[in-house]
Parts: structure tokens; sequence; C-alpha cells
């Protein structure tokens, strides 16, 4: 007995039951994430100029030593940053929604939007990120046609913040005070 699949145009899946077992395919699969909100970072990194990629899939690692790992796949900028020895790590917000937008369009100057310095290490950082994290890279892995890059967090440079900024169902999503559901304290 073959499992039914989705097309990528079918995201809500018409007919298929709550719980039933989909067939795996690379399609579904990002149907499926596609529902699973993340939070939006930029990385950079000097190799040997300024590059730099939107990333959604930034994950803590380690408390102790700090530590984070992102995935890249795909581009040339993609290559760049996953072979460079250290990046920078910028959590975004949605004050930052069109610098975002810049990283994530093909073919656009990414460095335009906002105000970018260079670290110690030469690595872009922008100016007014809510959280920038300068890392030393200590481990690449391939996974499929993807890269997992493993980070130490060397430095930790904090901004202003704004409302925080997810990536849902391909756009970008704010998250206000209205969107809570319940606080930590309430029990």
């Amino acid at each position: 007995m073959t499992a039914p699949t989705a097309s990528a145009a079918d995201s809500t899946l018409p007919g298929a039951e709550p719980q039933h077992p989909l067939h795996v395919t690379n399609e579904l699969f990002r149907i499926a994430f596609r529902h699973h909100p993340a939070g939006v970072a930029i990385v950079t990194a000097a190799n040997p100029d300024p590059v730099g990629i939107t990333a959604s899939s930034v994950a803590s690692v380690s408390a102790d030593p700090p530590a984070l790992s992102f995935s890249v796949s795909g581009g040339r900028s993609a290559g760049r940053v996953a072979e460079a020895d250290t990046v920078v790590v910028h959590l975004m917000d949605a004050a930052h929604v069109d610098t975002v937008t810049a990283y994530a369009t093909t073919g656009t100057e990414r460095f335009a939007e906002g105000t970018w310095e260079p670290a110690v290490t030469g690595e872009p950082v922008l100016k007014d990120a809510p959280w920038a994290l300068r890392c030393k890279v200590i481990e690449r892995v391939p996974v499929g046609s993807s890269i997992l890059v493993a980070a130490e967090v060397l430095e930790i440079l904090r901004g202003e913040h704004s409302e925080p900024l997810v990536y849902h169902n391909r756009a970008f999503h704010r998250l206000t005070e209205t969107s809570l559901i319940q606080s930590r304290d309430a029990g």
C-alpha cells in the first residue's frame, strides 16, 4: 500500500487526515517546514571579501561553551560563508526587515541596506543589529545538498530591539504583544 503524497501547490493538504502518514517527498518536507516559524538571521563572513546570507536555520547548540549551528545550501555566497573560519550571526528583528529582504533576494547589493562596520577579524557587522554573535567555525558537516555549520561564540554585541522577526510560509512576520498566547508567569 502506498501512502498519499502532496504537491507543493497543495500546502494545506486537503483530504489528508490528521496524523495520517504521508509518503516522504522533498516537496512534502518543504511544505512541513513552511508551516514551522523560524527566527531570522543574517550570517556574514570575510572570505576574502565581505559576504552574507539570510538564515532561518540558526539554533542554539550549547550554553557551556556557547555554541550555535546553522545550515547553508546552494549559491556562491552560501559556499563562501560555509568555508569561512569566522562568521558573525546577526539575530534580526522586525525593524530590519528591509535589510533581511535584501539578503534574501538574489542579485541585490546586500551591504547597501544598513550600516556595516568590519569586526576585528574582518567580518561585516550590522552596527544596529539587535544581537551580533561573532563566532569561530568549529565543524562543518555535509548533509545531503547542505552543509551544517557549528560555531563557538567568541563575542556578543547587543543593540536596540524591536519586535521579533520570524519567517513562516514564505513570508516575514513580526511578533507583537497581541500574538502572545500565554505568559511564562501565567502558570
